[in-house]
């Protein structure tokens, strides 16, 4: 299997991190291909200036991470939620990179539209301070929703596994190593 992984937090010495490295850890061993598309070490303006109206040069990192992207054929992400949804500098990758004529295709007189990444597979793991249960009934679970289906649905990616793990903030060393272990067991059960 190609796994791409993005890496969605900005810092690279948190925590998101070590859970995204420990799923490339397990995916390994089970032989998949990996490409990291880690968002902290990239160059490019994630503010799409223009929507849709305009296109804007593309950055090489971007370029490379679209190819990636569609070399795959599993997507994993991980970020922290921040009020209530993903990192600015994850948002406006996605800005970026999945755009018209490339995540998906406007059918002109519909609604609907074209999905181009169908015959993906995703895996979303997500942080918060939260608890989970706290994003489930105050918030309606608002992240999954964006992700499972007004981004990566949208675009045709499924089936979405959503995995949250939340109070992160408040966790013991050996609770946050125990989702660490689990993290790699995902991607070990690729195989």
């Amino acid at each position: 299997m190609k796994i791409a992984i993005i890496y969605g937090h900005p810092n690279p010495s948190s925590y998101c991190y070590a859970l995204a490295n420990a799923y490339v850890e397990g995916a390994m061993e089970a032989g998949a291909m990996i490409r990291k598309i880690e968002l902290a070490n990239m160059d490019f303006d994630p503010v799409l200036k223009f929507g849709y109206k305009q296109r804007m040069e593309e950055e090489a990192d971007l370029v490379w991470a679209k190819e990636s992207i569609l070399w795959a054929d599993h997507l994993v992400f991980v970020y922290p939620m921040w009020w209530g949804t993903m990192p600015s500098l994850l948002k406006g990758f996605i800005d970026r990179v999945f755009t018209p004529g490339y995540a998906f295709k406007y059918i002109k007189g519909s609604y609907f539209n074209e999905k181009l990444l169908s015959g993906k597979s995703a895996r979303v793991i997500v942080t918060s301070d939260a608890p989970t249960w706290y994003a489930m009934f105050t918030w309606r679970n608002m992240a999954k929703i964006q992700m499972k289906k007004t981004i990566l649905g949208y675009c045709g990616v499924g089936p979405i596994r959503f995995t949250q793990f939340g109070s992160v903030k408040w966790k013991k060393p050996a609770q946050l190593e125990k989702w660490i272990s689990k993290v790699n067991k995902f991607g070990k059960a690729l195989k």
